[in-house]
């Protein structure tokens, strides 16, 4: 986390507009209704409707990568962004695909972390690559290969998505959602 609060309040769902009503009824449900990410987009309503659009295709089987790999490039792309809020929401969603505790807390430290397989180490070298320099070397884009064209461009397109994801939580302050701790990693506020 970047800020102690944020800079865009979430709407107030008892507030709402009927464009942004509109746009958050694709996440309302659950017991806690939409998280502070959607109710923070909300004010742009059209344009919360088109994330929503993009994040399914990245979040959904069309995507190449497996739900581990996936998961596996989005949480080193919150940490390289340094967004407690991408990190805390993906962490279980990533234990939920099936990665390991370990494996969690190895992302931190990158592709030279030795446990890695060879086709993680590479995802992760990929999503420092783009999160650094923003783009894939020729050395990395050779050892995805066994992924197949459409993974790796979908490795890049989920990196894209979520360092975009990263810059809008971090700029617009958005705060973690009730019950979620901060890891002290990622915590970046000033002190």
């Amino acid at each position: 986390m970047r800020l102690s609060r944020p800079r865009i309040a979430p709407v107030d769902l008892d507030r709402l507009e009927p464009d942004q009503a509109e746009a958050l009824a694709p996440v309302s449900a659950g017991r806690l209704g939409p998280l502070n990410i959607f109710r923070t987009l909300a004010h742009a309503p059209k344009a919360l409707t088109a994330f929503l659009g993009w994040g399914s295709y990245i979040l959904s089987r069309r995507n190449a990568l497996a739900e581990r790999e996936r998961e596996l490039a989005i949480l080193r792309t919150g940490f390289n962004c340094g967004s407690g809020y991408e990190w805390t929401q993906h962490r279980e969603i990533g234990l939920a695909a099936g990665l390991t505790e370990a494996e969690i807390l190895a992302i931190k430290q990158g592709p030279e972390e030795p446990a890695w397989s060879a086709i993680d180490r590479a995802i992760l070298t990929a999503c420092d690559e783009l999160t650094r320099d923003f783009f894939v070397s020729d050395a990395t884009w050779a050892a995805l290969a066994e992924l197949g064209d459409k993974a790796r461009m979908d490795l890049v397109m989920t990196v894209g998505q979520y360092t975009q994801v990263s810059m809008m939580l971090n700029s617009y302050g958005v705060q973690l959602d009730e019950g979620q701790t901060l890891d002290p990693d990622l915590d970046r506020r000033p002190k």
